[in-house]
């Protein structure tokens, strides 16, 4: 078990934007753009922000100063934000930073002759790099904005799936997906006439590698895996199983929505042939996201949807085409997002990765120890390898009079099949309670989760 910190202090007024480097001295991607840039992450009281080069020692307690959302009550209570996997809060960064584009600096982008064109169209960009730069991609024109995982793995399965799927051709998908991961490929599985095989997991919501192993085959055109589950929290060997895949010539997608807010990632690394995640579970905005491919397999994906900014000429006797990533990105894209999106990057990586993931593993053992003193308290899934994703069910109670019950606490959890009904259908369940854990979450908060189901439990 953890030691708790110490408590988080009171909110304080939010900082004025202020034109600042990032902590370590190098100016940010969007630094150079002109627009208006916030506050940087607050440092610990007499100590340096950061050494140059070097990111902020981590603490919950000082990422916390940073969330107001975290500071307001929830009937009558402080509020306990524990539906991460749904949806992460927005630090002070973003929103600031999404205020002073809108306030000062709004334009569309691209093909624009002045000055604010310009501007938006250098942070939009910037975007662009900096989510190259955190996913490890060789370069930014390997980068497709799109509003999201879902519209990805979509963008992913109507572009190359349509042109490389075909009669008696294997997607293999592990039962712990979600059903973004799934539904895709069955979609243009029944247009092109290929299966979706569905890959069995162990007791403990591991893959079963010996199935997946014997499931691959030289009918194997794609597997879709997630690098964590949203429901049982299960981190799978993707670098290897990902290996394997290419001794068959598959592709592989990796589905990245719950992976990327807790651990580094690495794509050439990974050799991941496909890569998507959600702005909006990365501290960012809501309707932004990212498709990273290979550069020799994005050069080959067709257009998706047509439009203008995927064009380079119109005629009605013939139209030509931009290059990617441009090609992909139809229409005028979520600018604010992308913006936003480069400000939470910003601040997720001005702290050191490695102490968030080592301080989210030991939250991580706190909660399950403290929940396992819930009589009637069933957790869901034990794999060795996992994210701090707690998805339970207890007797007696349907998990939404669970949620409901944490709620008149200020407790925020989710109820129900978190889209992922394969996965909890393993455990022979069709709903259950989940509570997901993040960087600014605290042992305190966790017992106070504790605390109320034991309350609940009393009161049956």
């Amino acid at each position: 078990m953890t030691s708790a910190p110490a408590s988080a202090p009171a909110a304080q007024p939010a900082a004025p934007p202020i034109a600042q480097p990032v902590a370590g001295g190098t100016p940010s991607a969007a630094s150079a753009t002109g627009l208006p840039q916030p506050s940087q992450p607050a440092g610990v009281p007499g100590q340096p922000a950061g050494l140059p080069g070097q990111p902020v020692p981590f603490s919950a307690e000082l990422a916390r100063r940073d969330f107001p959302i975290l500071h307001r009550t929830v009937n009558g209570h402080p509020l306990v934000w524990l539906d991460n996997g749904a949806t992460t809060q927005k630090p002070r960064q973003v929103i600031e930073t999404l205020a002073g584009f809108y306030g000062s600096a709004n334009s569309n982008i691209h093909r624009g002759a002045h000055t604010m064109a310009r501007e938006a169209t250098e942070a939009y960009e910037a975007g662009r790099a900096a989510v190259a730069d955190f996913l490890g991609a060789p370069s930014p024109d390997d980068i497709v904005f799109v509003r999201g995982t879902t519209e990805a793995i979509n963008l992913v399965a109507q572009s190359w799936g349509r042109a490389n799927l075909g009669p008696g051709d294997d997607i293999l998908v592990p039962v712990l997906e979600h059903h973004s991961n799934i539904v895709p490929w069955q979609l243009v599985a029944k247009e092109t006439r290929a299966r979706v095989v569905p890959v069995p997991l162990q007791p403990d919501g591991q893959i079963d590698l010996t199935a997946y192993a014997d499931l691959l085959s030289m009918r194997t055109q794609l597997v879709a895996i997630s690098h964590a589950s949203n429901v049982l929290g299960t981190v799978p060997p993707v670098r290897e199983m990902t290996a394997l895949a290419h001794r068959y010539g598959a592709k592989v997608l990796v589905d990245g929505a719950q992976a990327v807010a807790h651990f580094p990632v690495d794509v050439q690394d990974l050799d991941a042939d496909f890569y998507v995640f959600s702005g909006h579970k990365l501290f960012a905005p809501t309707g932004i996201g990212a498709l990273y491919a290979k550069p020799e397999i994005l050069r080959s994906m067709a257009p998706w949807q047509g439009g203008g900014n995927m064009i380079e000429s119109v005629s009605f006797a013939r139209t030509s085409y931009a290059p990617v990533p441009h090609l992909l990105e139809a229409g005028t894209g979520h600018i604010s997002g992308v913006v936003g999106l480069l400000s939470a990057l910003n601040w997720l990586t001005s702290f050191d990765r490695d102490a968030i993931a080592a301080y989210e593993t030991s939250l991580m053992a706190h909660a399950q120890q403290a929940l396992s003193t819930v009589p009637g308290l069933e957790l869901l899934g034990s794999a060795p390898e996992r994210i701090a994703v707690l998805t339970f069910t207890l007797a007696g109670h349907d998990p939404s009079q669970i949620a409901d019950w944490l709620d008149r606490d200020g407790i925020a959890i989710r109820a129900g099949h978190h889209c992922a009904q394969p996965a909890l259908a393993h455990y022979g369940v069709e709903s259950a309670a989940r509570a997901s854990l993040a960087l600014y979450n605290t042992p305190e908060e966790v017992d106070k989760l504790v605390a109320s189901l034991h309350r609940l439990r009393q009161a049956a």
